[in-house]
């Protein structure tokens, strides 16, 4: 195993100028990241500059098998935590051969509204909490419960340090850095009231750019626990009962929020986004009932509210910005397997551009 250690590990900067892309992209189901490798002469971090490629999308459902091809446009890059050296992630979309955006990519669509000018003057910043549960491999059982049984009570696990309190650090300080490794805006970590469920922010990032970090952060997530043995799970409510649901609280503002006079700007948003709360639900992640019940911190389903420090609200809004008059809003609705390009989006379209 040494040896092969050695040999996943070489530098290649030794001998060759060349690199090694990994496209990434999202197939059929809308979670299910699929990715592949191809050698470049040399590190190309400008997407418009990487050439396109194709993927057989009968096997992802995502075309016919009479007519498979579907093609790969790079859309972000960052360096590669795994490869390292000159290597590079690359996230992309997709399209038909001939340049129709199959009906998965949410990411055209999210691009359309974030460049419209209104949109684009409003610089919208994200913050996206996103909340996952580690489960054992062959049990698919959360780690470090025992198998077909329950730990104590919810109560210690938040935040909480002991490995009677803590179930795969390792995997998450791992996760940690190489996200920062690669660039992108991880603000931090955290355990989740369940245990072995955990957090990770990432923002604040401008537009779509919160989208594809996400997705990558995903992506380096996933392939960290596929090294550990772990299963890596984003159902919003992997444990029924008396266990906090996992989800992917959004946190937005605009210039206009952020400046003087910005908090009658946000109250407003929010009456926006509530008179469109049944679309927003609709849009915020499959089994979402499951976990806003109106209990663990959530608002029903059926219902919406906002409040200041309420986490038990549709939309919380943090007491340093009721005191300073500006600032941001977090929308606690969204999923933890929701789109982030379609959640981003949304939020944007609805505050900015939607007139009642």
């Amino acid at each position: 195993m040494s040896l092969l250690n050695d040999l996943v590990n070489l530098n290649l900067l030794e001998t060759t100028e060349r690199s090694i892309a990994e496209y990434i992209w999202i197939g059929g189901s809308g979670m299910d990241l699929r990715s592949k490798a191809r050698t470049l002469p040399r590190r190309i971090s400008d997407p418009k500059r990487l050439p396109t490629w194709n993927y057989d999308g009968s096997s992802t459902g995502q075309a016919p098998g009479e007519d498979s091809e579907v093609i790969l446009r790079p859309r972000a890059t960052f360096p590669d935590p795994f490869r390292r050296g000159n290597n590079n992630l690359v996230m992309c979309d997709a399209y038909t051969p001939d340049g129709v955006p199959i009906p998965t990519n949410n990411r055209y669509k999210a691009a359309e509204i974030f460049n419209h000018p209104d949109v684009g003057a409003e610089e919208p910043w994200f913050g996206i909490e996103q909340e996952y549960t580690l489960l054992q491999k062959h049990v698919k059982w959360p780690l470090g419960w025992p198998v077909g049984g329950f730990p104590g009570p919810q109560g210690p696990y938040y935040c909480g340090i002991g490995a009677d309190k803590t179930f795969g650090r390792d995997i998450v300080d791992a996760h940690y850095k190489a996200c920062l490794y690669a660039g992108i805006e991880i603000s931090g970590i955290n355990g989740e009231v369940m245990p072995s469920q955990w957090e990770f922010q990432v923002g604040p990032a401008v537009g779509i750019s919160a989208g594809d970090q996400l997705w990558v952060a995903r992506y380096i997530l996933e392939r960290i626990t596929e090294i550990a043995g772990v299963v890596v799970s984003f159902d919003p409510k992997p444990i029924p009962g008396d266990w906090n649901g996992a989800g992917a609280h959004t946190n937005y503002s605009t210039k206009s929020m952020r400046t003087d006079g910005g908090y009658e700007v946000i109250k407003k948003a929010i009456y926006k986004l509530g008179l469109r709360h049944d679309k927003h639900i609709a849009a915020y992640g499959e089994g979402n009932e499951r976990r806003l019940t109106g209990k663990h911190e959530t608002a029903n389903i059926k219902t919406f509210k906002w409040g200041v420090a309420d986490r038990g609200a549709s939309i919380r809004v943090g007491r340093d910005t009721e005191r300073d008059g500006k600032g941001y809003f977090e929308d606690r609705r969204p999923a933890s397997n929701m789109d982030p390009y379609v959640v981003t989006s949304m939020i944007a379209e609805t505050t900015i551009l939607w007139k009642p």
